[in-house]
């Protein structure tokens, strides 16, 4: 009897530990892999959005933070970055600090396209994703930013429904200026 009570017990420590706790969640995979944006882009897609020390800059798919590090430094803006890797987003962090700017930037770990994350008090949004993403992220923009907040992307447009105000070229790459009405 002893032996059969054992038994029982060994197999429920084993279903135990089998299981997936509740609160455990399978990592996010993101959706594009990360680059790093060059210097050049970065100050010509600041330059383009015309941030200034009012501006509250946004960057969805923030990687490291270099985009807002360099708003925060050159313009005193404040920025919020959105990041769904957890280790660009330590390491996101970790260069805030590293800049002085903790004061003036958050970095959240999120998917952008979750309704949870609040981009509605953006002024500038700036954004380094492939097309087909700007492309699902643009009704979001259309209703969620304020008319004026400016829109800047690295590389990829927002194909023929919503064209581009302006575009620049930049070294090896375009950017491209959107404006909300």
């Amino acid at each position: 009897m002893l032996g059969t009570a054992i038994a029982v017990c060994a197999c429920a420590v084993v279903f135990a530990k089998g299981q997936t706790p509740p609160q455990q969640t399978p990592p996010v995979r993101p959706d594009v892999i990360w680059i790093a944006t060059d210097d050049p882009a970065v100050n010509a897609m600041l330059a383009l959005a015309k941030v200034t020390k009012t501006d509250v800059v946004y960057d969805l798919g923030c990687g490291d933070g270099k985009i807002l590090i360099a708003a925060a430094r050159q313009f005193g803006a404040r920025g919020v970055g959105v990041e769904i890797d957890p280790e660009q987003v330590k390491h996101a962090k970790a260069a805030v600090i590293a800049a002085g700017v903790s004061d003036k930037v958050t970095i959240i770990q999120g998917d952008i396209f979750d309704p949870a994350i609040k981009i509605g008090d953006a002024s500038v949004v700036m954004l380094y994703l492939l097309q087909s993403l700007n492309i699902r992220l643009m009704p979001r923009l259309q209703k969620e930013l304020k008319p004026g907040t400016r829109i800047v992307s690295n590389a990829f447009h927002m194909g023929t429904a919503w064209p581009a105000e302006q575009s620049q070229g930049v070294e090896n790459t375009t950017i491209y200026l959107w404006t909300i009405k």
